[in-house]
C-alpha cells in the first residue's frame, strides 16, 4: 500500500494520541470526518496500524527491575528458534523476543518486581529451557530514551 501525505500525518497523530477522536483527527489532518475515518480504516485493513495502546508505567505498577537477557540456543534449526519463541510466549515477565544475526540467537526485555523474581524467571524459565545453551544478563539501571513507535515522516 502506497502512503501518501495525509495518511501519514494520521500515523503520525495517531501513533502519539492513539485516544484522539476521529473528528479531531480529521480536523488536524485537513478532512472531513468521513473521510478521514475511511482512511484509518484503510491503514487498519493493510497492517499499518496494528493496535491501539495504553503506555503503562511498569515501575508503578509493580516493576522496577528491567534487564536484557542474551540468549544462545545450542541448536538455530527452525524447529529449534521456533519452540524458543513458543517457550518465552509462556512468561508474562518477558515482554520482548527478538532474534538476531551473529553470536548471540535471541535479546529478551524482561520487567520483574525485584532481583528475587527476576532470579526466579531466569534459574525457573529461562536457563532450564529446551536448547539453550547460554544466558548473558544486563541489568538497566535507568533509561535514557523509551520512544515508543517508529518516526512517521510526514513531508
Amino acid at each position: 500500500m502506497a502512503f501518501d501525505h495525509i495518511d501519514r500525518q494520521i500515523l503520525s497523530l495517531l501513533q502519539v494520541d492513539g485516544r484522539m477522536t476521529n473528528v479531531d483527527l480529521a480536523e488536524r489532518v485537513g478532512l472531513t470526518a468521513p473521510p478521514c475515518l475511511r482512511r484509518v480504516r484503510a491503514l487498519e485493513d493493510a497492517g499499518a496500524i496494528r493496535g491501539y495502546h495504553a503506555e503503562l508505567d511498569a515501575a508503578i505498577l509493580g516493576y522496577p527491575i528491567t534487564v536484557f537477557a542474551m540468549v544462545s540456543l545450542r541448536s538455530q534449526a527452525e524447529h529449534d528458534l521456533h519452540a524458543f519463541e513458543e517457550h518465552v510466549h509462556g512468561i508474562p515477565e518477558i515482554r520482548e523476543c527478538h532474534m538476531l544475526n551473529g553470536e548471540i540467537d535471541f535479546i529478551l526485555k524482561i520487567v520483574a518486581a525485584d532481583l528475587k523474581s527476576f532470579q526466579d524467571i531466569l534459574t525457573t524459565h529461562l536457563t532450564p529451557a529446551p536448547n539453550v545453551a547460554s544466558v548473558k544478563t544486563s541489568l538497566t539501571i535507568r533509561t535514557a530514551k523509551a520512544v515508543p513507535g517508529i518516526p512517521v515522516r510526514t513531508e
